[in-house]
């Protein structure tokens, strides 16, 4: 499917179907796009229980920050920025849906617009143009709709002082964050938290290590909690990464985390309508990225109606997607890491961090076996194992695993690395950019699933067959992994 095709399926476009979902206040469109109300300047997801209002009213928008442009401010009542966001940024590899990735993880609070253009590989006017024409906004805006969204979760779910709270989400100033929370969501800084506190919110508490707070991560249903978090505990490193268990199986996760402006902590429970993520940071800057790491962990952006439209018609698939809905493809929190993690074997693994990761403050109770951050892909260079030392090497002078890569261009680059294969990087692909359409032919594991279902045992008749699962094969390739 190309990149065209994928972006004219946008479903922002279809005005008659997003009416309908508005209409029909379907929650499973959250995220997916906007609905603006012109006789009231607000915006709302789909799901917003007010009134449906009539269709000559509306118009749609892919983002907030398209919203925000054409002069829409927030409702107060849905919170459309509360959502799972659109799963158009992990299926399309363009420009725009990378450069998406990109800002969410906070790129253009840390490096500005010129170091996310450097990281695309565009010019800044190129960029500038591509994203207004595609999003309706320039990078400018839909960094400032980010910044506007970690803003309000710090008033809300921190005790910080508000003049924090504005450099600590990326504001230049108290006065541009001012204006840019009363624009957004009509209100000020200082009333947004009065109504946080009357409602309850649960707040940040300060330990001596750092910021400890408590999310709610939403995501579509339906979504098998277990089977990711199974997936995640198979694979954990000891000190890195943390699991609790009962006799019905893995009940909590967590992870160190490795940010831009410090280290991270954060544990992970599932819940019936939500994941709560318990994070502590000795940074609160590193908010929004490290709750965007979390969500491309668990693929909580992922839309499952769809997924099953395709693997559902498949009849040997059918019973599994029946029986197992919701499945997701597991992400990763560092690309690096996942890189070096998929030469080693796990107990080579679990040396590599024991040995040169670097020791975590001591966590409190609830984060207590969460000791180690996985070394830099520098210190492994340095004092690694020889079979993975060059790859490392090459990593820590300039090949970026990094969200915003385009998937072609990557993968090539890995394949010119010393011990690095085509299921290897397709592997890399798979959990570091979201790619939906991998299908790891020559996994034994995944072979024999498919050998299991009758469905193939050899990597040529196993693609062809893959063929009727796009653009969703890395999803079916879970489901074989399963059987």
């Amino acid at each position: 499917m190309t990149e065209q095709t994928l972006a004219e399926r946008a479903v922002w476009r279809d005005t008659e179907r997003c009416y309908r979902a508005v209409a029909a206040r379907d929650s499973r469109f959250d995220g997916q796009f906007i609905m603006a109300v012109a006789t009231t300047g607000i915006y709302c997801r789909p799901s917003c229980p007010a009134s449906t209002p009539k269709q000559q009213n509306v118009r749609f928008y892919p983002t907030s920050a398209a919203a925000q442009s054409n002069g829409f401010r927030a409702c107060r009542r849905c919170l459309p920025d509360a959502v799972p966001g659109s799963p158009d940024w992990d299926i399309r590899a363009d420009l725009a849906a990378r450069a998406m990735r990109l800002i969410s993880d906070g790129t253009v609070e840390r490096d500005g617009v010129p170091g996310l253009a450097r990281r695309l590989g565009y010019s800044e006017r190129q960029l500038g143009r591509v994203l207004t024409a595609e999003l309706g906004a320039g990078p400018l805006a839909l960094a400032r709709a980010h910044r506007a969204h970690a803003a309000r979760l710090l008033i809300e779910m921190s005790g910080l002082p508000l003049t924090d709270v504005a450099f600590a989400a990326g504001f230049s100033s108290v006065r541009q964050f001012n204006e840019t929370i009363r624009e957004v969501f009509a209100t000020t800084p200082s009333q947004l938290r009065a109504a946080s506190l009357r409602r309850g919110r649960s707040k940040a508490e300060e330990t001596p290590t750092g910021t400890r707070l408590s999310l709610r991560l939403p995501f579509r249903k339906p979504f098998d909690a277990a089977g990711v978090l199974n997936f995640l505990a198979d694979r954990a490193v000891p000190g890195v990464e943390h699991v609790t268990r009962d006799d019905s199986g893995v009940t909590g996760y967590g992870r160190t985390l490795r940010l831009a402006h410090g280290s991270g902590v954060v544990w992970l429970t599932a819940k019936d309508d939500h994941v709560r993520s318990d994070l502590r940071l000795t940074d609160l800057r590193d908010l929004s990225s490290a709750v965007t790491r979390v969500r491309r962990l668990l693929d909580l952006d992922a839309d499952p109606e769809a997924v099953t439209r395709v693997l559902g018609a498949d009849p040997a698939l059918a019973p599994l997607v029946e029986a197992i809905p919701g499945i997701r493809v597991p992400g990763a929190v560092d690309g690096d890491e996942l890189v070096l993690r998929a030469m080693l074997s796990p107990a080579e693994t679990a040396s590599l961090a024991d040995t040169l990761g670097e020791r975590m403050p001591s966590c409190d109770e609830a984060l207590e076996g969460l000791t180690t951050l996985f070394p830099t892909a520098a210190q492994v260079a340095e004092h690694g194992p020889e079979r993975v030392a060059a790859v490392a090497r090459a990593l820590a002078d300039g090949v970026s695993v990094h969200v915003g890569r385009d998937p072609e261009e990557l993968r090539a680059e890995l394949l010119e690395l010393p011990g690095i294969g085509p299921r290897t990087a397709d592997y890399v692909l798979m959990r570091v950019l979201g790619a939906p359409d991998v299908l790891l032919t020559g996994d034994p594991a995944l072979r024999r699933g498919a050998a299991a279902l009758g469905i193939a045992d050899d990597e040529t008749t196993l693609a062809e067959r893959g063929r009727a699962w796009q653009p969703w094969s890395s999803y079916a390739g879970m489901y074989l992994w399963r059987a």
